[in-house]
């Protein structure tokens, strides 16, 4: 999974990115467009249920799912015609999963903001105004080529030039591409295109301190303008780069004594999952114990297959248990005495948390 992080410039993007990928990969000063090239970062995602599952199984190696972090430089009004070199920015997340953006709610005089003063609600609509306009480019000019293909009477061309212009309408009107209502054959042109606004958007705010432990998320949507079925994020960009300094133990510390429970990348990760309909299941035996990502509903072959194409097309039937009477039970022999290791077959919706071993044919 790829998260690309935007907002504008001197909203703490890059602070925060180093923050979360534990590194100091990007430059965060405090004037605008420090950063050109994109920081690409790797982060493991922290899973607690794997940990338990480790103690029981004690295999050679453990190998969490991770999520690629990438930090692009802050976006201006007219990043869309390549101000500030918008253009070149934007290619670099057209191919991430989700877009974080990070607003700056904090007050600090000595940090300068790009516009001036504060205000949510007008940074938020600054940057997505810019995606929606640089989405209608890409739109345009897919419609430009495929009313010139139209023109011979092909009905697949004639029926995407229909599409392509009431989707350009539907920009137009500032609406994100998300938004839109697809057919099964739109949803296919949709996805070729690699729209910035044909993807889910996570929302970060960027606090004060002393301000994350009493954080209201309603009054923030409603600060920044955004509704109410959106995800925020309550994050200290500072608060995250101090606990990159902190062990374990100690970074845990910190934060029960500011009143929190989990750090600003633990949240963000959590959200990413919710709005991306994830889910996770584990492989677990002596040689490792395994994290594996796959869509809410994947049934046990689609599952297998992500492991590799060959589990997938040879799948024979799943030996699976939950997570929690394995750790009970102290593995899946003892799960198997209490009747809770299961075989399934093709049609098993694998489940968050299951804990599974792929029989399959080569």
């Amino acid at each position: 999974m790829q998260i690309g992080i935007v907002g504008l410039p001197n909203v703490g993007k890059s602070t925060l990115f180093n923050a979360l990928t534990k590194t100091k990969g990007a430059q965060a000063e405090n004037y605008p467009f420090c950063t050109i090239d994109p920081n690409i970062g790797v982060v493991e995602v922290p899973d607690e249920r794997m940990q338990k599952i480790t103690e029981v199984v004690k295999p050679q190696k453990v190998i969490p799912t991770t999520i690629e972090f990438v930090d692009i430089a802050g976006l201006v009004k007219g990043a869309h015609e390549g101000e500030g070199l918008g253009n070149q920015f934007l290619s670099h997340i057209r191919n991430c999963d989700a877009i974080a953006e990070v607003v700056r709610v904090f007050e600090n005089r000595d940090i300068i903001h790009v516009h001036g003063e504060v205000n949510p609600q007008d940074d938020v609509s600054t940057i997505e105004m810019e995606l929606v306009l640089a989405d209608m480019h890409t739109v345009q000019k897919r419609l430009n080529k495929t009313k010139s293909s139209a023109k011979s009477g092909d009905k697949k061309m004639i029926a995407e030039a229909e599409f392509l212009e009431k989707l350009d309408k539907h920009l137009c009107g500032g609406n994100k591409a998300i938004s839109y209502d697809l057919s099964d054959e739109e949803a296919e042109i949709m996805q070729e295109l690699h729209l910035l606004t044909n993807k889910p958007f996570l929302y970060i705010a960027n606090v004060n301190e002393e301000d994350i432990a009493d954080f209201n998320a309603e009054e923030a949507k409603a600060k920044m303008g955004l509704k109410p079925e959106e995800i925020v994020i309550p994050v200290s960009a500072k608060l995250e780069e101090e606990l990159v300094e902190l062990g374990d133990e100690e970074g845990k510390e910190f934060l029960s004594s500011l009143g929190l429970e989990k750090s600003g990348l633990d949240l963000l990760i959590q959200a990413a999952y919710r709005k991306l309909d994830l889910r996770t299941y584990f492989t677990a035996g002596e040689k490792e114990v395994r994290a594996w990502t796959i869509p809410a509903g994947a049934l046990a072959p689609q599952a297998a297959g992500v492991i590799h194409t060959d589990f997938e097309k040879g799948f024979i039937k799943v030996e699976v248990a939950f997570w929690e009477d394995l750790v009970k039970y102290g593995g899946e022999q003892g799960a198997k005495e209490k009747g809770l290791l299961r075989v399934e077959g093709k049609e098993y919706e694998v489940k968050d948390g299951d804990v599974c071993h792929f029989r399959f044919n080569v």
